[in-house]
This record gives structure tokens, C-alpha cells and sequence, in this order.
């Protein structure tokens, strides 16, 4: 990843041997490695990277980080000898802090937000209220690198090696300011590690990933670690205290001593939101912090933007910035694509919307914010994908079903799962909904749902959001809600 060269102890690692080791990248994946790496042999869902340290010799691997069970397997496979070796107690700590090191430059200010849902919305208009005021600035995550500079990622948070040559890019290209998204996996697997930040928010924690968490509390708990391991002890905590996972984090912080701005409806918010009133545009904002009310208009479609707004403004803060500087660019945010994101609007004036809704809880806050933009029913599409914790998915279809007049359940992405059996798991959590319709096809269950639209009538299709494929088997398929929808519109309003 880099022409420099750079020695174990530079990168705060001791190697086995008793002379240091030059190294003139980082890898953790054998295939991509090159002569004279070092290359990380991390323990996986599925396998230990060690298993690959054979193939990293032989493609010029001069050293190998792993931890003791990774040694373990390079003695079984008689490689132990040939190179040198450090055994991390923590391998994917020590991975990000070696990452850190070898890059060694980040934008001057950086902040991460956290949570289950909201992440990609807070860090996009982070980014977008700097670069109102002037700065250079990306925002990192679900979306790629989006703002003064652009690239794709293939994770929300990207592993360390990743993330840490991205924010030296950005820093080298003139990049003052960014905002990161921080998963769970991202905050459990450490790939955070390293990045200096200055101030990281909360927005909420409800169910979501217990595929991968073995519970609720271990989710949580890896969400914390963004404010318990990598926050630096003067940076400032944003939380979301409506949540009431959240606002225990914020009783702690208190009780500690450490700096934290509370966000959310209650009295006790330090930002606090007041009131919203809504229009077929958008909504007015009125809120107040320091004993002031302000007010303004925010194009953005859904109620919970609201507190999405005020969170990024709470970072922004935060960060260094000053508050009327930053409320005075919020009339200026716009909408992230593929959340609450405006695709058409057929020609008797019903409006088709698409979201990234995947959980009980983003589905049901999604389609309740809609609402008040509706005056007729609301339609909403909704599936579940494959390959992920199930137990959600009769939840998802619960939720759908007890906010929206009219149901449609499709196919998201089935992935190596049976379609028509996750749909059955959706329609379970639909069952008491007399206004419930499957239709597997997810272009035939818009082209319906466009079809449904009556005069004051509104379409929300979750679940896919920005994505532009469909994982269907083993095959990737292009499939964009926001043109399905567009095209269904077209259609049937015939205007093609």
C-alpha cells in the first residue's frame, strides 16, 4: 500500500527474532500481497488467516503478525522458522495501531458516529454542514467516500490498512475535516483503532446483527467501545438521549467526569429538539441550546431526520465549530441517497420514496415519519435478507404491518437462502393485516405497489436503499429501487 519502508519496532511490534525486520507494506489477504510484507494473519468467521501463510511466503512475506493460535497452525504447517513472527495478544488491535503508524497522517479533524440506525445520514451531514462553512471534507462509510474526494468501499468501516491509507489520501489531497460511520463489526474487529477522534455520537441501539453478537448486550457493548477505547479523553460524547441505551452511557460519562453534548426531545437535552411541523417538502425545525430557540426549514422527508440533523450539528460542535455557524448551514442539507430518498411522483401527484430501513425498529421509525407527509394511504414494500439474523424478519413484517395501510412483501437480497421461505418469515410478523400482498419479484412488487397509487396516496420502499444490485443465489444482478420506481412511473403514466 505504500513505497515506504518502515521496521517492525516502527511499528510498535517486536519480532520473534533478535534483529528488526524492514517491511515495505502491510496485508492481510495472501493474494494481494506483495515482496517484502508483512502480512496479517487474522483468526476469521470461517477460518484462521494462517492458513494462508504458506501462499504469503512464497508471494514474498518477510513477516507475519498473528496471534498464538495463528503460530500454532504456522508450526503445524513446518513455517514457524521462516520468517520473523509477532504474536498479538489482541492481533486486530495491534493490526490498527501498526496501520496507524505506517500511514501516520489523518485529516486534522475527525469525528464517528455509531449506532443502529441514522450512522450514513449524521456523517453525510457532517460533511455537508463543513463544507457550507468553507472546509474540505468527506464523509467515510456505507456509501464510500463521498465530498471533496470519492472512492468505493467494500464495508462500512473498511479494515485498518484500508481506513488508515484512505484518511492519508484524504489528508495528502488538502482534506481538513471528515465524518466516519462505525459499525459494530467495524468496532468489535478494531478496525477503528488508531483514528484520532475528536468527538463521536450515539444516535440509537436497537436489534440488529445478533447474527453476528451472540446478544444484545455484546452489540451494545461494541458500540461503546467507541467512546470507551477510541474517542481520546478530551473528545466530546454526542448521545441521542431519547434512547434509553444510549442515555446509560450518558449517565456514565456524567458520573466520570468526561465531556459529553446530549441530544434528543427531553428537558434534559443540551441540544433539544421542540417541535416539527411538515409540508409535502420537508419540515420546519424549532429547537434550542444555550437557553435560545432557533428555527429552520430542512428539506428532508421523515420526522427522525430531525434528530439526525441535530446530531451531526452536535459533532460539528463538538468539533470546534461554532454553533450559530453551524445552525445557519442546516437550511442547506440534503438528503442521502438511498434514505428517505425521493425517486417519483406519479402524475396524480403521489410520491414514491426509498429507504435503507433493514431492522424492526428502522422500519417502523421509517414509515411512521412518512406519514405525516401522507394525507391518503400509505404503501409500504418491505423484505428481509439472506445469509442474516432471522430472527428479525417476522419483527420487520410486525412493524411494517402495524404502521402502514397497505403491505407488500418481496424478495431483498435472498443471497444463498430460499426466497420464498424468508418471505414467509416477513409475512409472519403481517399475519392480523388484512392489506398484506407477496409478490416475489422485487421489480413486479414495485411496478404494483406504483400501481396502487391513488390521489394523496405515498409509496415507501424499504430495505435496499443506495444499492444497486441484487444478490440472488450466487448471482450479483443490477437492480436500483430509485430506477424501478422511476421506470414503473413511466410506465404506467405513460411517459416513455
Amino acid at each position: 500500500m505504500s513505497r515506504n519502508v518502515k521496521t517492525l519496532i516502527d511499528l510498535g511490534m517486536t519480532p520473534s527474532r533478535p534483529f528488526d525486520i524492514c517491511v515495505s507494506e502491510i496485508c492481510s489477504d495472501s493474494r494481494y500481497l506483495k515482496t517484502g510484507a508483512l502480512f496479517a494473519a487474522l483468526p476469521g468467521v470461517l477460518a484462521h488467516g494462517a492458513s494462508y501463510i504458506p501462499d504469503a511466503l512464497d508471494r514474498g512475506a518477510v513477516a507475519v503478525l498473528t496471534d498464538k493460535t495463528g503460530y500454532d497452525i504456522a508450526r503445524s504447517l513446518d513455517v514457524h522458522d521462516r520468517v520473523a513472527f509477532v504474536i498479538a495478544e489482541d492481533v486486530r488491535a495491534t493490526l490498527a495501531a501498526a496501520a496507524a503508524l505506517w500511514f501516520e497522517r489523518q485529516p486534522q479533524t475527525m469525528v464517528a458516529v455509531t449506532g443502529t440506525n441514522g450512522k450514513t445520514s449524521v456523517a453525510s451531514f457532517c460533511r455537508q454542514i463543513w463544507s457550507e462553512l468553507g472546509f474540505q471534507a468527506v464523509n467515510i462509510g456505507t456509501t464510500g467516500v463521498e465530498g471533496a474526494r470519492t472512492a468505493p468501499l467494500t464495508h462500512t468501516t473498511p479494515d485498518p490498512v484500508t481506513l488508515h491509507g484512505v484518511l492519508a489520501e484524504c489528508c495528502a489531497a488538502g482534506i481538513t475535516h471528515g465524518a466516519m460511520e462505525a459499525s459494530s463489526h467495524g468496532l468489535a474487529q478494531r478496525r477503528l483503532d488508531g483514528v484520532k477522534i475528536s468527538a463521536a455520537g450515539f444516535t440509537n441501539c436497537t436489534h440488529d446483527h445478533l447474527d453476528y453478537h451472540e446478544s444484545f448486550e455484546e452489540y451494545f457493548a461494541a458500540k461503546a467501545g467507541l467512546f470507551d477505547r477510541i474517542l481520546s479523553p478530551d473528545g466530546v460524547a454526542v448521545l441521542n438521549v431519547d434512547d434509553q441505551n444510549v442515555n446509560k452511557l450518558a449517565e456514565l460519562r456524567k458520573s466520570r467526569g468526561q465531556p459529553y453534548l446530549n441530544v434528543g426531545h427531553t428537558i434534559t437535552a443540551d441540544l433539544q429538539l421542540l417541535a416539527q411541523k411538515y409540508d409535502v417538502t420537508g419540515q420546519t425545525l424549532r429547537f434550542a441550546y444555550q437557553n435560545k430557540i432557533h428555527q429552520t426549514f430542512l428539506s428532508l422527508i421523515g420526522g427522525f431526520q430531525a434528530g439526525n440533523v441535530l446530531m451531526a450539528a452536535g459533532l460539528c460542535m463538538a468539533a470546534g465549530l461554532d454553533s450559530q455557524d453551524v445552525f445557519g448551514s442546516l437550511h442547506q442539507i440534503r438528503t442521502v441517497r438511498g434514505r428517505m430518498q425521493h425517486a417519483a411522483t406519479r402524475a396524480n401527484g403521489a410520491p414514491v420514496f426509498v429507504d435503507y430501513a433493514h431492522t424492526p425498529d428502522a422500519v417502523e421509525t421509517a414509515i411512521s415519519a412518512f406519514r405525516p407527509h401522507v394525507m391518503g394511504r400509505l404503501i409500504t414494500i418491505i423484505g428481509a435478507g439472506g445469509d442474516r439474523d432471522p430472527q428479525k424478519r417476522s419483527l420487520m413484517g410486525a412493524a411494517a404491518a402495524k404502521t402502514a395501510d397497505i403491505v407488500i412483501v418481496t424478495d431483498d437480497n435472498p443471497r444463498s437462502e430460499n426466497p420464498s421461505e424468508i418471505r414467509q418469515m416477513v409475512l409472519e410478523g403481517t399475519v392480523r393485516h388484512e392489506n398484506t400482498f407477496e409478490f416475489g419479484d422485487r421489480a413486479e412488487a414495485i411496478l404494483r405497489a406504483v400501481d396502487m397509487l391513488d390521489v394523496g396516496d405515498g409509496l415507501l420502499i424499504t430495505g435496499k436503499g443506495h444499492e444497486t444490485e441484487q444478490i440472488i443465489g450466487e448471482d450479483v444482478l443490477p437492480f436500483d429501487d430509485v430506477e424501478q420506481a422511476s421506470v414503473a412511473v413511466a410506465a404506467l403514466d405513460d411517459v416513455l
